[in-house]
């Protein structure tokens, strides 16, 4: 480069900008004001991130590997992506990638709608939407770690605070629990909503109440074991203010094929794109990813009709040099495979995966709180005595249905008949005159399957019920001594930037390892 050049180039920028710092008022900040961006928080744009955001986050690391696989769900034979599957954490980020994301997108820019919004009546709607969102974001993540940040999250940009306080989740509960409350009470019909950018119920607040109700009920039953008279108190505060309980106010996000690919749906996308290749036919999956055997084997045990909706096996219809891989959904080829594998089977493309007509198109839903959770969640309160709307097998029997109708949400791969939903509720009946313990095992049994592909929800209600009674793997070098992992781990980021709180957390909480259990996990 010409010397001479560069340094007339750097003198003329030197002038020019003398110029402009000696008259402000002639066009500064004009020049200085990127005209793609707002300097003003837009409430709407920043909810409608905020909500997505909480589902693209880690789905693979987070919900594939690590719940789904300690869920037996997901297996896989490698080691590396092994954290579920055996228990194993060698390297990686696997265990903190969902908490050091959520913090920079989903807390801050739902705090950020918060902020934007609060102290002006008029938006009372708009508030109360993002104080249930914000509650729905941070249960997730507490739920995955236990202690966190939140009194002080997302304090950063207004407070200068890059290092806030980890909340106790006993307190965490205690606040989301009363934000749900207030939230639901504020909704004024006679103000704005926020219409279109509510990617989940186009700004209709009386969804939104049932929304609030219903993760009310979802977070009372996650005390349970802790806590059984407060998780009363608040699952009957939530069941008389109203939940979902048919399909119609189902809470999802849609999301399409086209376009960019924040557009399609995180989980298949994660799936894709991770490990389920669609051009793999699945012989050579990334990750040596399948079904588990547990998930398979019980589905088959049971003759669920989803079988056949969530799983594949790739049949060569071709030749050994010429194959024409189909992806079969016949019963009787599926199976799953064992957890805990340390070294890929002979027979690795004849172990079932999930269905690319139903969990790998990226133009289905993701259902955020559905009529079959709540449904199964009533039926619980009713066994405990909480709940004398309906019987327990009423509402069990509502719960079965509607999981099972929610794949009609998928497309054509994932309509089950009424028949076969009749035919699978009578070989699978509730256990009326059984003991309290048979009942809860089926409800949460139901759990299990009907939840999928939200494995952290899955992880979490198998964390607060001990069902379905699943039995852990042990092999050599794993890091649980052979126990299901109770929760994930702190960033080293967090233990080194912001320790002094982390310490104070893992005083308090426990060490910060995969078996520490968290407030409301107790035996």
């Amino acid at each position: 480069m010409n010397v001479f050049k560069t340094i007339h180039k750097s003198a003329w920028v030197s002038v020019l900008s003398l110029a402009l710092l000696s008259s402000c008022d002639k066009g500064f900040e004009e020049l200085n004001t990127n005209p793609d961006a707002s300097p003003f928080i837009q409430p709407g744009y920043m909810f409608t991130k905020a909500q997505m955001d909480v589902f693209s986050n880690s789905y693979y690391s987070t919900g594939v590997l690590a719940a789904g696989g300690s869920m037996q769900h997901y297996a896989t034979y490698k080691d590396v992506p092994g954290i579920g599957d055996k228990y194993y954490f060698q390297q990686g980020s696997y265990p903190y990638d969902y908490f050091q994301n959520a913090y920079p997108t989903a807390v801050n820019e739902i705090t950020e709608v918060i902020r934007a919004v609060s102290g002006n009546p008029a938006q009372v709607n708009l508030l109360s939407v993002a104080r249930i969102w914000r509650v729905y974001t941070m249960h997730r993540i507490t739920d995955l770690y236990g202690d966190i940040p939140y009194s002080e999250a997302g304090k950063g940009l207004t407070d200068n605070l890059y290092t806030p306080k980890y909340d106790a989740q006993q307190a965490i509960y205690a606040d989301m629990l009363k934000e749900l409350e207030e939230a639901a009470a504020a909704f004024n019909t006679s103000q704005a909503t926020m219409g279109t950018a509510d990617l989940i119920y186009n700004g209709d607040i009386t969804k939104w109440k049932k929304l609030a109700y219903s993760l009310m009920l979802r977070l009372s039953m996650r005390m349970t074991k802790v806590d059984a008279a407060t998780a009363q108190t608040w699952a009957k505060k939530a069941i008389a203010g109203g939940v979902i309980t048919t399909d119609a106010d189902v809470a999802r996000i849609n999301y399409v094929a086209n376009g960019q690919n924040f557009n399609w749906n995180p989980y298949a996308a994660a799936l894709r794109g991770a490990d389920l290749s669609t051009s793999s036919f699945g012989q050579n999956n990334t990750e040596g990813g399948k079904f588990a055997k547990t998930f398979i084997d019980h589905l088959k045990t049971t003759q669920d009709p989803r079988l056949g909706v969530l799983s594949v096996v790739w049949r060569n219809e071709g030749t050994t040099a010429t194959p024409k891989y189909v992806a079969d959904t016949s019963r009787t080829i599926q199976k799953g495979m064992t957890n805990g594998l340390l070294a890929k089977p002979a027979d690795f493309g004849t172990y079932s995966e999930p269905n690319p007509n139903v969990l790998l198109k990226y133009d289905t839903p993701v259902i955020v709180i559905s009529a079959a959770e709540v449904n199964l969640l009533l039926a619980e309160a009713a066994v405990r005595g909480w709940y004398t709307g309906e019987d327990a097998a009423t509402a069990y029997a509502k719960g079965v249905t509607s999981a099972m109708k929610n794949w009609t949400l998928f497309g054509a791969a994932g309509v089950i008949t009424d028949n076969q939903i009749k035919g699978y509720l009578a070989a699978n009946t509730f256990p009326t005159s059984g003991t309290t313990e048979a009942k809860l095992d089926a409800i949460n049994t139901q759990l299990w399957v009907s939840l999928y592909p939200d494995e952290q929800e899955v992880w979490a209600n198998y964390r607060r019920s001990g069902y379905p009674k699943l039995t852990p793997v042990n092999v050599p070098g794993n890091a649980t001594g052979g126990t299901i992992p109770r929760r994930l781990l702190y960033p080293p980021t967090e233990e080194s930037v912001n320790s002094t709180q982390v310490n104070i957390a893992i005083q308090r909480q426990g060490r910060n390892e995969l078996t520490t259990r968290m407030w409301w996990d107790k035996q």
